[in-house]
């Protein structure tokens, strides 16, 4: 891959097939899917017989439909996208999700040398997405893919970061201004960046990349 004009040219798939073999020289297990359907099954299949799975504030698996495909399965889904829930209770929701036998996120934005690059308000997903005693799933439509590190962090702070603060009624400025002013506000939702390199030591990490564009 030599020039930002090559790496435009190829097809969404090609795209998805090209990141995940770089994933896989890495140790990650990295799977390309056609659709948000085979992506669906793929999971599905990978986590039959869980009792327990963890799932943050993910649009991307929202979106694929899997909370309301493991509702038809014997299994208990830690979500935290609960407005009753108080804060004892939320900060408990964070706990056990983490600790889930399966915790299953969507992820900011890889690289195409295999970088995965996110960014967080809280901090319970990046946690999670590092140290999770469990298996790892990280799902993610092409429009997450970025040439490098630098165009990653550049596309989550002005194509995320805004959708992300008005979905839970924060307003940082750049929800208004429309791109990243490295504000200081006490709402500001990019406050941790992590950039994954590798699969962590004693880890189980599979990527579902889907040549469709999804989440944000």
């Amino acid at each position: 891959m030599n020039t930002l004009k090559e790496y435009m040219k190829i097809s969404e798939l090609k795209r998805c097939e090209y990141v995940c073999k770089v994933l896989n020289k890495k140790g990650f297990k990295a799977i390309a899917c056609i659709t948000a359907e085979e992506a669906l099954c793929t999971i599905v299949d990978l986590v039959k017989g869980a009792k327990s799975i963890g799932i943050p504030g993910s649009v991307t698996v929202r979106e694929i439909g899997l909370l309301a495909e493991l509702e038809k399965h014997d299994v208990t889904v830690y979500q935290h996208w609960d407005p009753c829930l108080t804060s004892d209770k939320l900060n408990q929701r964070f706990w056990d999700a983490n600790n889930s036998e399966w915790f299953i996120t969507g992820c900011n934005a890889v690289t195409m040398d295999g970088q995965l690059v996110n960014i967080d308000g809280k901090g319970n997903r990046l946690s999670a997405m590092m140290w999770a005693p469990g298996k790892i799933i990280y799902v993610m439509g092409v429009n997450k893919i970025c040439p490098d590190v630098d165009s990653a962090i550049k596309r989550i702070k002005n194509e995320v970061v805004q959708p992300n603060s008005a979905r839970v009624n924060m307003a940082p400025p750049c929800v208004e201004i429309g791109r990243c002013v490295d504000c200081s506000s006490p709402e500001r939702g990019c406050r941790v960046t992590a950039i994954m390199d590798y699969p962590p030591f004693a880890r189980e990490c599979y990527v579902i990349l889907i040549a469709e564009k999804l989440g944000y």
